[in-house]
């Protein structure tokens, strides 16, 4: 536990003297409130989900809570402190300047953290966010980053950090169920957010990285034959060939290719 996170009774809605059966009650009824057929965010709700299971898995364990109110207690007795100016006068630290973009990120200064993380990884020589924060922090960071970024139109980078945070789910899995938000977001990425906003070169090099991460059989066929789409449009016809070859021997049901093998040239009995 670190000083950086927020108010966990805050987050659901308690009291800090309320019970166990009161804080199990508040995470239901946000859990509910965040479902993405209900919310009004659209699904866009990953990281507060993240925020509210964590501040139930610590205010839900009564070992935890013990430890979390001795800290939180220390945090109110210190009211006039504030954290964020704090952060921001350590200019030369970038632990400090990293703990200050997930912080703005949780507080609602958005712009203000993706400003300072343009300019971190811009001026900072080898800067790198999961370098300067704990490995769950890193992790909310980045996919709230992700979303500011894809909110922004700035696709790739967007991309970048999703695509890094599949790496560390592999490693040691922590969104657990919600990672499946972490796949939808690449494909609306790159299958429809990317395409007439990206040039088709960058899209290509960032369905291939989909590829090797290996998400599922069935994942990496789809992004094999988006591949083999943009081969065809520019008349690459021989590795649309390639690519939607191996995309069938991977899912010999993907929809979608009969008028792709048209367009390619090439007969269903090619394709055995």
């Amino acid at each position: 536990m670190t000083i950086l996170h927020t108010d966990y009774y805050e987050v659901l809605g308690v009291s800090p003297t309320c019970s166990r059966e009161e804080i199990k009650r508040a995470f239901r009824k946000k859990a509910k409130e965040l479902h993405p057929d209900v919310s009004a965010d659209g699904g866009n709700t990953i990281g507060q989900m993240q925020l509210v299971l964590k501040a139930y898995e610590t205010l839900g364990n009564p070992s935890r809570r013990a430890e979390y109110d001795r800290l939180h207690a220390t945090r109110r007795r210190h009211d006039d402190f504030d954290y964020r100016s704090y952060l921001k006068a350590r200019t030369d630290d970038p632990e400090s300047q990293s703990k200050l973009v997930f912080f703005d990120l949780l507080h609602r200064h958005e712009d203000d953290a993706v400003t300072l993380y343009d300019y971190l990884c811009a001026t900072e020589e080898g800067f790198k966010l999961a370098e300067n924060l704990d490995r769950e922090d890193f992790m909310d960071c980045a996919f709230l980053l992700a979303e500011e970024y894809d909110a922004r139109g700035e696709y790739l980078k967007s991309f970048h950090l999703l695509s890094t945070l599949v790496t560390y789910e592999r490693e040691r899995p922590y969104f657990k169920h919600f990672f499946t938000e972490v796949r939808e977001r690449l494909r609306a990425l790159t299958c429809v957010h990317m395409p007439g906003k990206v040039p088709d070169e960058h899209i290509v090099s960032c369905l291939e990285q989909l590829v090797t991460l290996d998400l599922s059989r069935k994942d990496s066929a789809y992004y094999l034959k988006k591949i083999a789409e943009f081969h065809t449009r520019h008349n690459r016809h021989k590795l649309a060939a390639i690519c939607l070859k191996k995309g069938l021997e991977l899912d010999r049901k993907l929809a979608g290719v009969r008028k792709l093998k048209e367009q390619i040239g090439l007969a269903d009995g090619q394709w055995q």
